[in-house]
C-alpha cells in the first residue's frame, strides 16, 4: 500500500504534536522537580548569583564563583 503525501503530512504533525507536549508537560521522575519548579529555583539562583557580583565589585572572571556560591546558598548546601 503507498503512502500517499497527505498520510505522510498527518504522521509528521503527530509526531509534532507529541513532541510539543513531552516539552510541555513536565515528567516527574524520582526525585526530579516539575519544570515550574526548576524555572524558579533557577531564578533564584540568578538573582543570587548577580547579587554575589555586584558585591564583589562587579569583578570579571568570577561568574563560575559566583554562581556556585549563590547555589550552595540557595540549596542550602
Amino acid at each position: 500500500m503507498a503512502t500517499t503525501s497527505q498520510d505522510r503530512q498527518t504522521k509528521k504533525s503527530r509526531i509534532q504534536v507529541k513532541e510539543a507536549l513531552k516539552e510541555s508537560v513536565p515528567v516527574r521522575e524520582s526525585g526530579e522537580q516539575p519544570a515550574h519548579d526548576r524555572d524558579v529555583l533557577r531564578a533564584r539562583i540568578e538573582r543570587r548569583a548577580y547579587e554575589l557580583y555586584v558585591k564583589r565589585g562587579c569583578r570579571q572572571g568570577c561568574a563560575l564563583d559566583d554562581w556556585l556560591d549563590a547555589e550552595r546558598e540557595v540549596l542550602g548546601r
